[in-house]
C-alpha cells in the first residue's frame, strides 16, 4: 500500500528557517509533466511577459508538483483531493490560480470536463480570469488552441471541449455545476456568507463521480476574525498540518507566524516578513511593506490590524477600533481556557448574574460573575440565545451565530420561551448552592424573566433591576480596571470576543455609555449582561455561607 503523509508538525521551524512547508510529489514523473507545462505559461503583467519558469520562486514550483503529482495515472485516482494555500496579499495568488487551472485544461484527459474557478465578487473573478486568458494570447500554439470568451469568462479548448470557466458568486450561479477540478479564490470573503456552506457543495457535487478531482482553496487572512466557512476550513488544515487530525488526503500550505512569534509580536520586526510573504522581494516589495507598517502602526480604527492580516496574515482577534470599550484591550490575554462554569461554580464565594436582551431581533445574554473565594479575583462565564429569526433578520451575523453555536455558546431556540427557561434554571442552579448573591436584569425586560426566575425558585427579593444608559458608567469602567489589572479572568468563549469588539463607546459628560445603537447591527447583550452582574458584584457583596468547601454549603 502506498503511504504518504500530508502533517508538518515541525511548520513552525521550517518556515523560521526559510526551508519549504509543502511535501514532495508521490508521484514525481507526473509533478513534472505538469510543471514543464505550467513553467512555459507567461505572466503578462510583468515587464516583458517572463514564463512562470523564468520569474516564479521555488515554492510556486512545488506547490503546482504537489497538486499534479498526487495523480495516481495508473488507477485515474487523484490521492489528494484538497488543498490549502493561506499566504499574504501580493504574493500573485490570484496569477498563479490561473496557471495552474490552465496547466489542468491541457493535460485533462476528459471531453468537455467544466474547470471551474469559484470567486466571492466579479472583481475577484477578473483578477483570475485576466491572467489566464493573457496567457492564452501571449503564447501562438496555446491561442490556435483555446477560445476564449472574455463576456462569459470561459476559456475552451478547441479539441477536447474541455473548459475553465471563472464563476463569480454575487451574480453567477453555481448550482447544478459538474465540475472536477475547482479553485476557490479569496475563500476568507465567503466566511461571511451565510449560504456559504451549501454554495460550495453545489460546486463541488461533481466531484461524486470524478476520481481524479480535487478542490484548492486559496487565500489571505480575512479583514475581521474569522468565521464561518472560512473559519472552519482554516481550523480543520491546522490541525491537518499539526497532526491533530490524520487526513493525508488534505494539504494545507499555510505561510503564517508561528503562535509564539504571534505572543512576542515578532511579526512587527520587517527581518520577519518573509515567513508569510514567501515572494519577497519579487512581487512583494520589503520596502513597501516597512513603509505600510510605520504608517499605519498609530491608527486606531482598525486600519493597522487589516494591514497584519492582508500583508502579514497576523489572524485578527478584536476588532479593536478608536470608538472601542477599553477593556477590549486587555480581553484576549485574561482567558483562561479551563475555566468552566462548573468550575467557576466550585471556586467562588459569591456569584452574581447578569441578563440581557432576548427579543426577537436580539440575542438573549447571560453572564455568570463570581469572587474567587481564596484570591478574591473575579471569574466569567456567559452564553447566549438566539431565536431562528435572528438568522434572517441579521444575515450578515448569521454566519457568526451558527460558529457560536458549535462552540456551545450559543443556543438556538426551537420555541418562545425556551431561551429564558434555560436561564431561570442557571440562575436557579447557583441558587441552590447558597453563593447567589442577585440577578441583575435590565428593568426593561424584567417582567417575563423575573416570572421565570421565581418559577425556578430564584427569591423574587434577588431579582433587581440595573439602570442603564450612562448609569452603567462605573459597572464599565469597573470591568475595564479589573481586566487591565488582571483580576477578572473568563473563559476566553470566542462570543464574548466578538460582543466586546463590537461595542462602541460614546461619551457621555463625564460618563461613558455603550449602547446597541451605537454599536450597528453586530450584537452586545453577553457584554451588557457582564456589565449588569458587574455593578452587583463591585458592591462587594457578602459570601452567603460560613465557609464553602468542596462544593458543600455550611450556613
Amino acid at each position: 500500500m502506498l503511504a504518504w503523509s500530508t502533517a508538518l508538525p515541525d511548520w513552525e521551524r521550517r518556515l523560521v528557517a526559510g526551508e519549504s512547508i509543502i511535501p514532495p510529489p508521490i508521484f514525481p514523473d507526473q509533478a513534472a509533466q505538469a510543471l514543464a507545462i505550467f513553467k512555459q505559461l507567461r505572466v503578462v503583467d510583468l515587464p516583458g511577459k517572463p514564463t512562470f519558469g523564468e520569474c516564479a520562486e521555488q515554492w510556486v514550483f512545488d506547490f503546482v508538483a504537489a497538486i499534479f503529482g498526487a495523480y495516481d495515472a495508473e488507477t485515474g485516482k487523484q490521492l489528494i483531493r484538497e488543498f490549502y494555500l493561506l499566504i499574504s496579499k501580493k504574493n500573485t495568488k490570484s496569477t498563479i490560480a490561473a496557471g495552474i487551472m490552465l496547466t489542468a485544461v491541457i493535460l485533462c484527459w476528459r471531453e468537455g470536463e467544466e474547470h471551474l474557478i469559484l470567486a466571492p465578487t466579479k472583481e475577484v473573478a477578473d483578477n483570475s480570469f485576466k491572467p489566464a486568458a493573457g496567457m492564452v494570447r501571449a503564447d501562438e500554439e496555446l491561442t490556435a488552441l483555446f477560445h476564449v470568451q472574455d463576456h462569459l469568462r470561459t476559456i475552451t479548448h478547441r479539441v477536447t471541449q474541455a473548459s475553465l470557466k471563472v464563476v463569480a458568486a454575487d451574480t453567477d450561479t453555481v448550482s447544478g455545476k459538474k465540475s472536477g477540478r475547482v479553485l476557490v479564490d479569496e475563500h476568507w470573503l465567503f466566511g461571511k456568507w451565510p449560504n456559504a456552506e451549501a454554495m460550495f457543495m453545489e460546486a463541488t457535487g461533481g466531484q461524486a463521480s470524478r476520481d481524479e478531482g480535487w478542490v484548492i482553496y486559496l487565500t489571505t487572512q480575512s479583514d475581521q476574525p474569522p468565521a464561518g466557512v472560512f473559519k472552519d476550513k482554516l481550523g480543520y488544515f491546522r490541525d491537518v498540518r499539526d497532526g491533530r487530525i490524520h487526513d493525508p488526503k488534505s494539504l494545507g500550505v499555510l505561510y503564517e507566524f508561528p503562535p509564539s512569534m504571534v505572543e512576542s509580536k515578532a511579526y512587527l520586526d520587517p527581518r520577519n516578513f518573509y515567513i508569510t510573504n514567501p515572494n519577497l522581494g519579487r512581487s512583494v516589495s520589503a520596502e513597501w511593506l516597512e513603509d505600510q507598517l510605520r504608517k499605519n502602526q498609530a491608527k486606531t480604527d482598525g486600519t493597522f490590524q487589516q494591514f497584519l492580516a492582508k500583508h502579514l496574515n497576523v489572524e485578527i482577534g478584536l476588532n479593536l477600533r478608536a470608538d472601542r470599550w477599553a477593556g477590549a484591550d486587555f480581553w484576549e490575554r485574561q482567558a483562561r481556557k479551563d475555566l468552566t462554569l462548573d468550575a467557576l461554580i466550585d471556586q467562588c464565594e459569591v456569584i452574581d448574574i447578569g441578563i440581557d436582551g432576548g427579543g426577537l431581533d436580539d440575542l438573549l445574554g447571560l453572564a455568570v460573575t463570581g469572587r474567587h473565594a481564596e484570591t478574591k479575583e473575579w471569574l466569567h462565564w456567559a452564553h447566549a440565545w438566539a431565536h431562528p429569526s435572528v438568522l434572517e433578520r441579521r444575515k450578515e451575523i448569521a454566519p457568526r451565530l451558527h460558529d457560536f453555536e458549535r462552540d456551545g455558546d450559543l443556543t438556538m431556540v426551537e420555541q418562545i420561551g425556551q431561551d429564558v427557561e434555560e436561564v431561570a434554571a442557571i440562575a436557579a442552579r447557583v441558587e441552590t448552592t447558597g453563593k447567589l448573591d442577585k440577578v441583575g436584569v435590565d428593568p426593561a425586560g424584567l417582567g417575563g424573566i423575573l416570572d421565570a426566575l421565581v418559577e425556578a425558585g430564584v427569591p423574587e427579593d434577588k431579582i433587581v433591576g440595573i439602570s442603564q444608559g450612562w448609569k452603567l458608567s462605573g459597572a464599565i469602567k469597573t470591568a475595564e480596571r479589573r481586566l487591565a489589572g488582571g483580576e477578572f479572568w473568563h473563559c476566553g468563549q470566542p462570543l464574548m470576543a466578538w460582543a466586546c469588539s463590537n461595542a462602541r463607546v460614546v461619551p457621555v459628560a463625564n460618563a461613558v455609555n455603550i449602547t446597541k445603537q451605537a454599536s450597528g447591527t453586530a450584537k452586545i447583550d453577553p457584554l451588557m449582561a457582564t456589565f449588569n452582574a458587574v455593578s452587583l458584584l463591585a458592591l462587594n457583596p457578602a459570601a452567603q455561607s460560613a465557609f464553602i468547601q468542596q462544593g458543600f454549603v455550611s450556613l
